[in-house]
């Protein structure tokens, strides 16, 4: 039997606990899981990169330096994810 640390961590699920990852609020044994699958994943470590970045690149936005234009489109497309991810 395998050691708990050591299940494997599938990329679909780590795409699921990133926020929880990032925000460094995971449990020890899930930060375990996570920081091994990363050490195998030239992907996850890619993705996860990516999520970092986001912050210090779209914080530079504010409510005012959106078009209204844009700002509606950006709604429109949650919403529709939002709906499509419920099955509404």
């Amino acid at each position: 039997m395998k050691d708990d640390i050591t299940i494997d961590l599938a990329c679909n699920e780590l795409v699921e606990m990133i926020t929880s990852y990032l925000e460094e609020t995971l449990s020890a044994h899930d930060r375990a899981r996570f920081d091994a699958h990363l050490m195998t994943c030239p992907g996850c470590r890619e993705y996860v990169e990516e999520m970092r970045a986001t912050p210090r690149l779209t914080g530079r936005l504010t409510t005012e330096s959106i078009s209204d234009s844009a700002r509606d489109q950006l709604l429109r497309a949650f919403r529709r994810m939002k709906a499509s991810s419920t099955g509404l």
